[in-house]
């Protein structure tokens, strides 16, 4: 994703109507991957876990937007500050900031930049929650998203796209969150669940998905909203290479169905459906990084590799006894590594920059790059989730009581829950509802005239 480009008053652009309106439509497409991530993630729990389960993703959307407004954006996209972190203090608020201002070296307003980069900064914390599923206090998991997103997301996305950040100006290609989403996601779900220990009976009792239909909606509504996450990030579309990622976000994510069912048949013997949406959700994560760089040919080849690679990832918690709930280390962290680093090798050097990959010529120069820019952010994420985790769990608690996870999250948590089993109606279990009328007692005779 380019970052703001100071230029010259005489080259300065002008407002373009259509790609301001492209990049509205473009966030709203964002925004609705967080509702679909909440639906693919409800539908991979047990019943007694689907409210929180997407509760946990919907309190993002309120808390992020509220953080992103009052310093998220400066902190993300101000002024460099030592190539770390950005300040400015006209975004704070977003207060400074005039109506048709526009984003530097770009045509649409710096309104719709931030408004754009504010649903990458929402769902990314979200994507993190599937890890934890079943086992996490509500006002816990609250407070971890404040602290994570300004300490990790807010910096991270800096060093990546900001102007000034350090891997930004190292040449680290990262179209639109290889690093800064998902291994930065991926990396702090490891972190926290390394603290917080597994679910009561992982590894003995079934924990299967209580609904596959609700999983295949996520996964579609995640691949639609995609193409608006992966073809926006160019931030218009003047100049085709939009268009390119758009293109190939579908051919790698197809690609990676096929790929991850072909493992799961040669692998288990079945075709699932829960593969397919798995395994376009892992090309989708690994196309990210690297669609605006590599060929259509190219996406086909990431997307097999990521789908065949995340496929066998997946059971590596059940080898090492991490409890990675809904596969977030092995779709998310894994996928954005497999991507960012494939940029290294596929990269054509003739969309979106002139690097060229290991493939094409390019030595191993890019490849490099890559690599530090995969083990920075992975490290960085790591380490700083899991204190956060760790500070979290000795004041107030990360986890519900063994009792409580037992009966069930959802009515612990939020007193509802997510289907009514009795047949009266409705969804909360504090509800009171007036008696149902005695229908046992006989009924009065009737007058019968002559």
């Amino acid at each position: 994703m380019p970052p703001g480009i100071t230029t010259l008053a005489a080259d300065a652009p002008e407002l373009s109507a259509a790609n301001t309106g492209f990049m509205l439509i473009c966030s709203a497409l964002v925004m609705l991957m967080t509702p679909g991530l909440a639906f693919f993630y409800g539908g991979m729990v047990r019943v007694k876990s689907t409210l929180n389960m997407l509760m946990m993703s919907f309190i993002s959307l309120g808390i992020v937007t509220v953080l992103w407004v009052l310093y998220g954006f400066s902190l993300a996209f101000g002024s460099d500050v030592g190539s770390v972190i950005g300040w400015s203090s006209e975004y704070v608020g977003l207060s400074g900031i005039g109506v048709t201002e526009l984003w530097d070296g770009y045509t649409i307003p710096v309104y719709v930049f931030a408004a754009f980069q504010l649903m990458f900064a929402v769902l990314t914390p979200a994507l993190i929650s599937g890890a934890l599923a079943d086992r996490v206090k509500f006002t816990a998991w609250a407070l971890f998203i404040v602290l994570w997103v300004t300490i990790v997301y807010f910096p991270v996305a800096h060093w990546v796209w900001g102007s000034g950040g350090w891997l930004f100006e190292m040449g680290v290609i990262d179209f639109a969150g290889g690093t800064a989403v998902h291994i930065n996601a991926g990396a702090a779900a490891l972190g926290v669940i390394l603290v917080i220990g597994k679910r009561i009976g992982f590894k003995k009792d079934p924990m299967r998905p209580h609904s596959l239909p609700l999983v295949m909606l996520g996964a579609a509504l995640l691949w639609f909203g995609w193409f608006g996450f992966n073809a926006g990030s160019w931030l218009g579309n003047d100049d085709g290479v939009g268009a390119v990622m758009f293109l190939n976000t579908q051919v790698a994510t197809a690609a990676a169905v096929l790929g991850w069912l072909v493992y799961e048949k040669l692998r288990h013997g079945s075709f699932t459906t829960l593969g397919a949406a798995s395994g376009a959700v892992a090309g989708l994560v690994a196309i990210t990084p690297a669609g605006g760089s590599v060929s259509p040919l190219g996406a086909i080849a990431i997307g097999v590799i990521a789908g065949v690679l995340c496929a066998m990832a997946v059971g590596l918690k059940y080898k090492f006894g991490y409890d990675d709930s809904l596969d977030v280390v092995g779709v998310h962290l894994v996928g954005g590594i497999i991507g960012s680093i494939l940029v290294g090798f596929f990269a054509t050097g003739g969309v979106q920059s002139d690097a060229a990959g290991l493939f094409y010529g390019g030595g191993v120069e890019q490849l490099g790059k890559q690599v530090v820019g995969v083990v920075a952010v992975l490290a960085y994420s790591l380490v700083v989730s899991a204190v956060i985790a760790l500070a979290i769990h000795r004041t107030i608690g990360m986890r519900v009581s063994e009792d409580d996870e037992i009966s069930g999250i959802d009515q612990v948590e939020h007193a509802e829950t997510a289907y009514d089993f009795s047949g009266t109606g409705g969804g909360s279990v504090s509800r009171t509802t007036a008696p149902a009328p005695d229908t046992t007692a006989a009924p009065k005779a009737k007058k019968v005239d002559a």
